[in-house]
């Protein structure tokens, strides 16, 4: 019975270094940080990316999304 428990504590560490090691739970996250043009931002999601990376640079910024019922453009770094 306890060499059936090493053996199975000695998987488990295999793969969680395996996961660690490869980033394969790793997200990519994206935080809103700014927002950019007028409210109603009158033009489309690639208008908005484009309006938060000439006024904010890019990086920080890594997308632009027109969101809300205003239509406002939020960048997201």
């Amino acid at each position: 019975m306890a060499k059936n428990i090493n053996s199975v504590s000695f998987t488990i560490l295999l793969v969680v270094l395996l996961v660690a090691s490869t980033e394969i739970l790793k997200t990519e996250a994206q935080t809103f940080c700014f927002e950019c043009g007028p409210v109603p931002f009158l033009g489309t999601n690639a208008d908005c990316f484009n309006c938060c990376k000439t006024k904010y640079g890019s990086p920080p910024v890594v997308s632009g999304v027109l969101e809300g019922s205003e239509k406002h453009c939020h960048c997201y770094c």
